[in-house]
């Protein structure tokens, strides 16, 4: 016999019915214990239990968002979940710039600042794995070129390579009229808001979608439970260092330097062909923030053979962190790590 079907009425009463819990989910859950503070950034440690990998893993997020939509909640979290089946896990909490942050160039956090981290992970066995995610794909792979050292692997989650196939975000970069320069003036660092208002015009109608969404399911607890630690995390973003992101517009949106082997860090050249480390990328197909023509030419300029590109159902977050991505995406991860362990 079939369940009674859901209407939005039974969806308006289960919010009503929650109210009183609240509805900001827990995230960053998963124990871990911080080993290094510098500035406004932290390095996290996740161990296991039993550890069964030897190889620990860095986990590199994005510049403008929390670390933990890596860790986003119970049977949602990749690292929560990488931890369980044995791996040490280390992810970078960037934190939140203040004022004083807007002289932080791309050498001070994609140089100085990942280097040591990276030094720090691989204390203890030589090297390590690296996965970045987002904009943390770009800063590691372009440390990885110029540093190879202490490198047993890349792994670059839904992170923008190609510059020039990077969808409408690179032709509003490459407008005359986006004064980068003038931004930066203004602002210091680049605000969250005028980021996010960004992201928001690439898909004007998304907002709308969500809430149709939430009164067809909001009854469902596992759905709406996930559904707001997502709208959690997309909600509580940072600022972007201001030299940081001239440099990141002028030189990858605008010059695609990474792809033409003309960018560098801390002085040394960050040319792709020079990773020769096991590499693998993976894309979305439905991502609208990285499409997989931007995601996918690391495969092609890097000079190791052991290479893999994956390309998945999904957007660009919620094919990172949904249930699903424990059956597909996390065990392809954890599957690479450990043959190259």
């Amino acid at each position: 016999m079939m369940p009674p079907k859901k209407s939005p009425l039974d969806s308006i009463a289960a919010l009503w019915r929650r109210a009183p819990r609240g509805f900001t989910p827990a995230v960053g859950q998963t124990p871990h214990t911080v080993v290094w503070t510098e500035n406004k950034w932290r390095l996290l440690r996740f161990t296991p239990a039993a550890r069964k990998y030897a190889t620990p893993i860095l986990m590199v997020p994005s510049l403008i968002n929390r670390w933990y939509v890596l860790d986003l909640g119970p049977q949602r979290s990749l690292i929560e979940w990488l931890v369980a089946q044995g791996h040490e896990v280390f992810c970078i909490d960037w934190g939140t710039p203040g004022a004083e942050d807007r002289y932080l160039t791309w050498d001070d956090i994609g140089g100085r600042y990942l280097g040591r981290a990276l030094r720090i992970a691989a204390k203890g066995t030589g090297e390590a794995h690296v996965l970045g995610y987002c904009l943390g794909g770009t800063l590691a792979t372009a440390y990885v070129a110029a540093f190879p050292e202490r490198v047993a692997s890349l792994t670059n989650l839904a992170a923008p390579i190609d510059f020039a196939h990077g969808g409408i975000m690179s032709m509003w970069t490459r407008t005359p009229t986006f004064d980068v320069g003038a931004i930066i003036d203004a602002f210091g660092n680049v605000p969250w808001q005028l980021m996010q208002a960004s992201f928001n015009m690439l898909r004007p109608t998304l907002r709308a979608a969500k809430a149709v969404a939430v009164l067809d399911r909001a009854w469902d607890d596992e759905f709406l439970d996930g559904f707001l630690a997502t709208e959690h995390w997309g909600h509580d973003n940072v600022s972007f260092p201001g030299a940081c992101y001239q440099r990141y517009i002028e030189e990858l949106y605008r010059q695609n330097r990474l792809v033409t082997g003309e960018f560098t860090v801390l002085g040394e050249p960050a040319r792709l062909s020079q990773i020769t480390c096991p590499v693998l990328a993976i894309a979305f197909a439905d991502d609208h923030i990285v499409p997989v023509p931007s995601a996918q030419p690391v495969i092609d300029l890097v000079g190791t053979r052991d290479k893999q590109m994956l390309v998945d159902r999904g957007g660009h977050v919620g094919a990172v962190v949904s249930r699903k991505a424990a059956d597909r995406l996390w065990p392809a991860l954890s599957t690479f790590w450990a043959q190259r362990d």
